[in-house]
């Protein structure tokens, strides 16, 4: 079912938690057809939001794909999470999408997340719209978004429609239309047919003035941009409509503007600018440049594949839904057809796999007659039949293999002990917990085997708590749960030359080794633990150097000397290795093991503790008191500033202190602040905190 290349879209729509991008997603639905009631998401009749936690919590937890038309666009949709502990489902997302529209609550503005969307957004280089919701709302500022947006993202906000009013129906100036600033016409909509009906008319005297200032203020930014639009401008002629779109799709796909909407979702207004502005202005799968991989025979050599359906098949796994049917692989097509029933080649795990079916993506479903026999470049589908492949990974045309970049995730930070109350339970959870895994790639799970408890490990508490829901729950698995503990991590922080030695006697035989290693921290590498030789040539041979690498990093997946916990920003690098007619592997493993072990106890090593920042919107006469119980949690608060009758404390402080926070600070502001946090960096812990791990 391949489809023309230049009228496909694939967006994904991305916020900060509660911007409404849910609600976003199904005012788009409804207009284009696809939908014949607006689903709520306060009610649970949301389409995208199908999972009974989204439902019962009313956010957005795994990413959902819908399709729908319009126009002459086909528009694959993925409605993405807002809440930080599920970052990973937004960050595998634009991995593969070509285009984003961003959205801001009118009131709260740029927050937290939104920035934190906004920086993968940027990793990825997708051209993105933003449209500011919420105009209906009470301390509704559209002008105070777009300075956060400026002076917080670094954007350059280009505003296509201005809003007529802001604030709900009982303000002086209620939000009743909006201003179409290429068109120069206004634009009201209608409430009964829930924002489907709109009349276009002139602008109203009292508001031609102020319109003219921004009209005037978009065509100068657009002029910076166009050599032939600048001589219109200079010449005092006025650019035509076509011009302007051009220039404007051709600025957005060059990441120089952002085109700036606004409305309101909930009531229906001014959505159908935004379905518009994602087909005018975001790009096509034609208009993405080639994707870039390596050969997986040699990693040297530098391999492309241009968006044509003619170039041989590549695509990218970059979610996995299992099912006890089998699991369903979410592909995104980079070049070539992929058909059901062929075999593909993934070179990360060099295994082919069976494409048994494909089938069209509904939310997290699959599409009720959705079943196709073959899609084409560009186009995004769930695939029954894989068994290897993982989050991340390439599927492509066996006969021309290659390796696309896969997916980074950040680390989790915090964990939690769970036990099976029995033999029988503690399979069923093994099980479990493997699939899972493959869902979520920032979920993770290990037995220890003198306790017998499993720790599983996440990016938050909502994150754990949603995993113990489910397994309580979902999968009706009876086991104990434990409180969440943070997962702390060990390196060191001085450079240190040692060597490690084998000189012994083992079954009767000598044994001769020497490795000269240089262990210092390591703060760029990107790996935990970073190995490299630096012997000089021939003077050990290849096997045994390969022998001590090996080692090296096996070691560097081991626990530290504080607590046992994972090794981080560590590099190791291999100076010397003494040999004779004594040496083997086994000596050389020992003489590895040795050097590694004294290079951290000699690299004064030092626990680090996970660092979370902090936004918090609170009522001024509440600030006092939760500045000073941040400060009793060993926080700092990094800036301030006012926002309407609030203030937005930004801040940071360790993980370890804020399990429960979100209750304390309800607690101290009467129920009236709200906080979100998302993970910053790893600090040095105190020496407090160190002695309780100290083994």
């Amino acid at each position: 079912m391949a489809r023309a290349l230049h009228n496909i879209r694939n967006i994904g729509i991305i916020a900060h938690i509660d911007a409404g991008k849910t609600t976003v997603t199904e005012r788009m639905l409804f207009l284009s057809g696809a939908k014949h009631r607006v689903g709520r998401v306060d009610q649970g009749t949301t389409e995208t939001d199908s999972d009974a936690e989204e439902q019962e919590r009313g956010i957005t937890i795994y990413a959902a794909c819908v399709t729908f038309r319009w126009n002459q666009w086909h528009i694959n949709l993925i409605d993405t999470p807002g809440h930080v502990d599920f970052t990973a489902e937004v960050e595998r997302c634009l991995r593969v999408l070509d285009g984003a529209v961003v959205v801001f609550s009118a009131r709260e503005g740029v927050e937290a997340q939104s920035e934190t969307v906004w920086k993968q957004a940027n990793k990825y280089n997708v051209p993105r719209i933003a449209f500011v919701n919420k105009m209906d709302r009470e301390g509704a500022d559209f002008e105070r978004v777009l300075e956060q947006m400026v002076q917080r993202l670094g954007a350059q906000p280009a505003v296509i429609t201005l809003p007529v009013g802001q604030g709900p129906p009982h303000v002086d100036n209620p939000f009743r239309g909006v201003i179409d600033l290429i068109r120069m016409k206004m634009l009201t909509f209608d409430a009964e047919s829930e924002g489907r009906e709109f009349a276009v008319s002139e602008i109203p005297d009292d508001l031609k003035d102020e319109a003219a200032i921004w009209r005037e203020r978009l065509i100068e930014q657009l002029s910076m941009q166009s050599d032939e639009l600048m001589e219109r401008v200079l010449a005092e002629e006025e650019p035509p409509e076509p011009l302007i779109r051009q220039v404007l799709r051709e600025a957005t796909l060059a990441r120089q503007l952002e085109p700036v909407l606004c409305g309101s979702a909930l009531h229906g207004i001014a959505v159908q600018g935004v379905l518009d502005a994602v087909g005018e202005f975001l790009p096509a799968p034609d208009d993405i440049p080639a994707v870039e991989g390596i050969d997986p025979k040699n990693p040297d050599k530098k391999l492309t594949r241009r968006p044509d359906p003619n170039e041989p098949f590549c695509g990218l796994v970059f979610k996995i839904l299992p099912a006890k049917t089998g699991d369903w692989y979410w592909i995104r097509v980079y070049s070539g057809t992929l058909k059901a029933n062929t075999r593909v080649y993934n070179p990360q795990r060099d295994k082919k796999e069976n494409i048994a079916q494909l089938w069209q993506i509904h939310a997290t479903r699959k599409e009720r007659n959705g079943q196709v026999d073959m899609v084409g470049t560009g186009d995004i589908v769930g695939a029954i039949g894989p068994r290897y492949s993982i989050t991340g990974d390439t599927v492509c045309d066996p006969r021309h293999p290659i390796q696309l970049p896969s997916i980074e995730f950040a680390e989790t930070v915090l964990s939690m002990a769970i036990e099976p109350e029995t033999s029988t339970e503690r399979k069923k959870l093994s099980e479990v917990l493997e699939m899972l895994k493959r869902q979520d790639p920032t979920f993770d799970a290990e037995e220890n085997e003198e306790t017998g408890q499993t720790l599983i490990r996440g990016m938050g508490e909502l994150h754990l708590e949603v995993i113990k829901h489910r397994l309580l729950r979902e999968f009706k698995l009876n086991v104990k749960v434990h409180p969440p503990r943070v997962s702390y991590r060990e390196t060191i922080t001085q450079p240190v030359e040692v060597t490690g030695q084998c000189h012994r006697q083992i079954g009767g035989q000598s044994l001769f080794a020497e490795v000269a290693i240089r262990m210092e921290p390591f703060p760029e590498g990107r790996q935990p633990v970073t190995v490299l030789p630096a012997c000089p040539p021939d003077s050990v041979p290849p096997d045994f150097l390969q022998v001590v690498l090996e080692e090296l990093r096996s070691c560097g997946e081991g626990g530290g000397p504080i607590g046992s916990f994972p090794l981080t920003r560590v590099k190791v690098t291999v100076l010397e290795c003494r040999w004779n007619e004594h040496s083997n592997d086994v000596a050389f493993r020992i003489a590895a093991s040795d050097a590694f072990e004294k290079g951290l106890q000699q690299g004064h090593p030092v626990l680090l503790e996970p660092i979370m920042k902090l936004e918090i919107v609170t009522p001024e006469e509440h600030l006092g008191d939760i500045v000073n119980d941040l400060q009793q949690r060993r926080g700092i608060v990094t800036h301030t500033q006012n926002r309407d009758h609030d203030v937005v404390i930004e801040a940071r402080a360790p993980l370890r202190e804020l399990f429960g926070y979100s209750g304390a600070i309800r607690s101290l502001s009467q129920g009236r602040a709200s906080c979100s946090m998302e993970p910053l960096q790893y600090d040095e812990a105190p020496p407090d905190v160190a002695k309780r791990y100290q083994m």
